[in-house]
């Protein structure tokens, strides 16, 4: 079965809910629409008809990320002549335990209107698996349960659907043989007048597993995590500047609001669940990158990501689950999911080569932006826990770089951020085979082994000092084996393969080794002029695959198109390094795409050419709104604003560079540093205005 499609949907998120429908409201069986939660769909069907005939739509407004309007006119009701006088307008709004849906039927007409409203619904509670592979499971029967309510129940779930009309009028309810049921009123509404009902539907689940434990391994609903009601911990972000800017940071952080989830063993550690639908959980690489990127709006998801990340991390080992002792988690589950082969993925997963090393490099840089230190000292157990995977049983075959293999013959044949089976090739389009070595990974614990020796410095525990030889020794090993080129220039390759043997493919993975001290400055101005080149910057953000080798496909997962986060994280990684023309012009390639999706940015997008005047294009089974794809808004503020925060240090330098210089003026307040409110303004001229109370000197300029 193929995967549904998602781009032309229209999501309502509260975590851990969301309601997928069509653009005209609907939610019809079939695909992935409907309402899902848990890792459940517990409402299949909702379709609105009046007289017997859809209302046709005339146009939808995302108010929020939790709240959409739906307009659609009634055509046989009404005035004569060819001007609607009748219409439907819809306001479904998403709650962490399913939705609301407000139907208004207004008539502009000069005489009274008489009609029948009718809702039908149904209820498969098909899992997350079906869902994503297109099954349609036949809808559960519906049970009546009061004059206005009926109920579906199944798989330690129970759903009700209660209409509340705002004025009553002759309703009926009944059942199909197909088990949907169908809601109907007969209603009479005035000229120039409207009649309205509220349909709420609430899900309420049996927590504990057949053998009454409150948590198992084993997934089902006890790996459920709670919603966040209070949020990231963040206060309102205001920003003024270009239009497209301001929208697009306004919209994510929105998103990442309704992102937001607790964990059940310690509900006041909040994270982000990595998108909707498909990965509506905790994720390691996600989440953490997630919180790293939205650094300057608070360290509270940064800490409570660490925190339940942390309960998890891995303390035995298991081929089946890849868990190792220190190790971070890949994804947790309510049941299995499928890769492609028979058995799928456990619940809980740990199959990731990185997210060991970001969750290190999370720690230290939310100490650097303030997080308490009696909040870091209480995690410096799993830190030197983390460490030790990560500069040992990472290097699985003693080569001196961190490889992976799927050991389990049922997991992810590949472990990095790009972890689908075609994401690491060679030019002539080749699959490279296992085990691979990633050029970002050994990026990412050489700036894991740096800032883990800071934090066991300024803590006062021993080793710091192995860590940074071992840190050097990998720069040098790096130096020596990665390095490539291709007809544009030189680059690190983005992996080596099972021989050894680099894989001289040039991809967007290179933007991560920038600001990670594994590259020096001339290392890492050939990287920057590398990136800066049209077959990867192709003026809608960065493509994962250079155009240049016979596997690219604008549209390829991993292999051409464009990820908002990856990109962002290029931007901030060129902006280090001192690149901040690459990094500008990269950054408004990802302004330049917000309008056409709303200005909620997708999980990735088509790599075309904005240059050769190509359109912008959906990635049809694109997750939206994607957590690390939100944040990739604040990221581009941090680099604009060259923000660099050093709280241990007692400093806070703010650089706006002059490459940024179409978006002054730029005013950004509800940021915040080690607690305390922050304000950034920078006028046209490109002069910079700071407000804050945090105990820290603030330097403006470059050093």
């Amino acid at each position: 079965m193929r995967q549904p499609f998602l781009h032309d949907l229209v999501s309502c998120v509260r975590a851990p809910a969301v309601a997928l429908s069509g653009p005209d409201g609907q939610i019809r069986p079939g695909g992935v629409q409907g309402v899902l939660l848990h890792d459940r769909r517990v409402l299949s069907t909702l379709v609105v008809d009046v007289d017997g005939d859809e209302p046709a739509p005339v146009g939808h407004q995302l108010v929020s990320a939790d709240l959409t309007r739906f307009v659609a006119v009634v055509r046989n009701l009404g005035d004569p002549g060819a001007d609607p006088t009748v219409r439907l307008e819809r306001e479904r709004r998403a709650h962490a335990d399913g939705i609301e849906e407000r139907l208004v039927l207004v008539n502009a007409a000069r005489t009274p209107v008489t009609c029948t409203l009718s809702v039908r619904a149904g209820v498969d509670l098909a899992a997350m698996d079906e869902v994503k592979h297109g099954a349609t499971p036949p809808a559960l029967p519906a049970t009546q349960e009061g004059p206005e309510v009926c109920a579906w129940a199944g798989h330690q779930v129970t759903v009700t659907l209660r209409a509340d009309p705002e004025t009553p009028y002759d309703a009926t309810l009944a059942t199909d043989g197909d088990g949907h049921a169908r809601f109907g009123w007969q209603v009479i509404v005035p000229a120039r007048a409207r009649w309205a009902v509220t349909l709420r539907l609430t899900v309420a689940a049996d927590t504990r597993s057949a053998a009454g434990d409150t948590r198992t391994a084993s997934g089902s609903l006890d790996n459920a995590f709670l919603p966040a009601p209070q949020g990231p911990g963040w206060g309102e972000v205001a920003v003024s500047g270009p239009p497209d800017l301001v929208r697009l940071v306004e919209r994510g952080v929105d998103d990442l609001a309704a992102l937001s989830l607790a964990d059940p063993m310690a509900p006041v550690d909040v994270f982000l669940a990595a998108g909707t639908p498909w990965f509506f959980t905790l994720f390691g690489r996600d989440s953490l990158w997630a919180a790293r990127l939205t650094l300057p709006l608070g360290t509270d998801l940064a800490r409570g990501t660490l925190r339940t990340l942390a309960r998890r991390q891995g303390t035995r080992h298991d081929p089946d689950t890849a868990e190792a002792p220190g190790k971070i988690l890949h994804e947790v589950r309510q049941e299995p999911v499928s890769v492609g082969g028979p058995t799928g993925l456990p619940p809980v997963y740990f199959g990731t080569i990185d997210a060991t090393a970001l969750w290190i490099c999370l720690l230290h840089d939310a100490w650097t932006w303030g997080l308490p230190a009696a909040d870091v000292a209480a995690l410096l157990d799993p830190l030197e826990a983390a460490l030790g995977w990560l500069v040992g049983p990472a290097d699985a075959d003693g080569d001196g770089f961190l490889e992976y293999v799927d050991e389990s013959g049922h997991g992810l044949a590949n472990q990095g951020w790009k972890d689908s089976g075609d994401s690491i090739q060679f030019p002539d389009g080749t699959i490279a085979k296992p085990s691979i070595a990633l050029s970002e990974a050994q990026a990412y614990a050489h700036e894991a082994a740096l800032g883990g020796a800071a934090l066991l410095t300024a803590f006062g525990r021993p080793g710091a000092d192995r860590l940074r030889e071992w840190a050097r020794a990998l720069r040098e090993r790096f130096r020596t084996t990665f390095w490539v080129s291709d007809a544009r220039g030189r680059f690190p390759a983005i992996a080596l393969d099972g021989t050894k043997a680099p894989v001289a493919t040039a991809t967007s993975n290179l933007g991560h080794l920038l600001g990670t001290g594994l590259l020096d400055a001339a290392e890492s101005a050939q990287v920057a002029a590398r990136l800066a080149e049209p077959d990867l910057d192709c003026g809608y953000g960065l493509r994962t695959m250079s155009a240049d080798v016979a596997g690219f496909n604008p549209l390829g997962y991993h292999a051409g198109s464009v990820w908002p986060h990856d990109t962002a994280i290029g931007v901030l990684g060129l902006a280090r390094a001192g690149q901040h023309r690459a990094a500008a012009s990269l950054a408004a390639g990802l302004v330049r795409v917000g309008p056409s999706f709303e200005y909620r940015l997708p999980e990735l997008l088509a790599g075309t050419d904005a240059r050769a005047g190509d359109a912008v294009l959906a990635y049809p089974a694109s997750c939206r709104p994607q957590a690390w794809s939100a944040a990739a808004a604040v990221a581009l503020l941090s680099a604009a604003l060259g923000l660099d925060a050093d709280v241990p240090g007692g400093t806070l330098r703010i650089a706006p560079d002059p490459a940024y210089s179409d978006w002054w003026p730029l005013g950004v307040s509800g940021l915040r540093i080690a607690g305390h409110p922050l304000s950034v303004s920078v006028a046209g001229d490109g002069t910079a205005t700071v407000e804050t109370s945090a105990p820290v000197r603030v330097s403006i300029g470059r050093p």
